[in-house]
């Protein structure tokens, strides 16, 4: 365990002093899975009334909002939270233990494939503590999501047409249109074309972006523009779904060599990008309280 010595109003000489620990285990879980663990609590000095301890999941996003490759839990963004605990009284001198439970929403974003992590994808929970005098959060703790079946079924179906992935990003505000969200980012995977690079008939990178929910996914398949972030500026995509009961029964080898191929025929531009950037119809985000 590494506990954080809270020091809240008043600092050294006039806070009430905590310790805190939150503990998860280091083992991927799945968006719609249960993320489990605990946060320890510590009062060295005196008796602490705890109010509340909240967990916040921040995922890093483009490289202009982080510092470094490692989690800017400061500027990254927070796409959930959920309460560990109200009311608590921690006596001096004891501990206290809070339970984790909290079900991933479908749309988190993953940050290994295979037990394998993405580079570019950074993942991290902090831990928030109210009391009496605190108002103060721990430091990060890694946050490993792993991939679907169906994300891993799809990248493997396009690898073995050529296409590895190695890499993502994540892109905050990054909504797509018409499609229902919980909250507003999306991750694109990087595939790179290892087997023909070069070939006009074939993209040398591809995008693809997964929005998933209980019964599957959408999936968007374009040309890359890395440095593009906002949706509409993009190449054009091509849509496709996939459920999550078809992994093991569909042939997704067959149909990611389609993918490539449609693609591949796409314009590198959209004819009119102004004429995207007007969607009436998408609709609205369902903020975590």
């Amino acid at each position: 365990m590494v506990f954080k010595r809270l020091w809240g109003k008043g600092g050294d000489s006039g806070g009430i002093p905590l310790m805190v620990d939150t503990v998860i285990p280091d083992e991927p879980v799945r968006p719609g899975d249960l993320l489990r663990g605990e946060v320890v609590l510590r009062a060295t000095d005196r008796d602490v009334l705890v109010r509340s301890v909240k967990v916040k999941l921040v995922a890093n996003t483009s490289p202009a909002l982080g510092k470094n490759a490692e989690v800017d839990t400061d500027s990254g963004y927070v796409f959930s939270l959920f309460l560990g605990t109200g009311s608590l009284a921690v006596g001096k001198g004891q501990e206290r233990r809070v339970s984790l439970e909290y079900r991933l929403k479908w749309e988190t974003p993953v940050s290994e494939v295979h037990g394998k992590r993405l580079d570019g994808v950074r993942l991290a929970a902090y831990t928030e503590v109210e009391a009496d005098g605190i108002e103060e959060r721990t430091d990060s703790d890694p946050l490993r999501v792993g991939a679907t079946p169906l994300h891993e079924t799809v990248l493997d179906a396009f690898a073995a047409a050529g296409y590895t992935c190695g890499s993502a990003q994540i892109d905050e505000l990054g909504d797509i249109p018409r499609a229902e969200r919980h909250f507003s980012l999306r991750q694109s995977f990087r595939l790179v074309d290892t087997l023909a690079v070069n070939r006009s008939d074939r993209p040398q990178h591809l995008e693809v972006t997964f929005h998933t929910n209980a019964v599957g996914s959408e999936i968007f398949v374009r040309k890359a523009a890395l440095f593009q972030k906002r949706w509409n500026e993009k190449p054009p995509y091509e849509y496709y779904t996939a459920a999550h009961h078809e992994v093991g029964r569909v042939d997704f080898e067959a149909k990611a060599r389609q993918w490539i191929d449609e693609v591949a025929a796409l314009p590198e531009k959209r004819e009119d990008p102004r004429l995207a950037q007007y969607d009436l119809g998408r609709p609205s985000v369902w903020w975590e309280t």
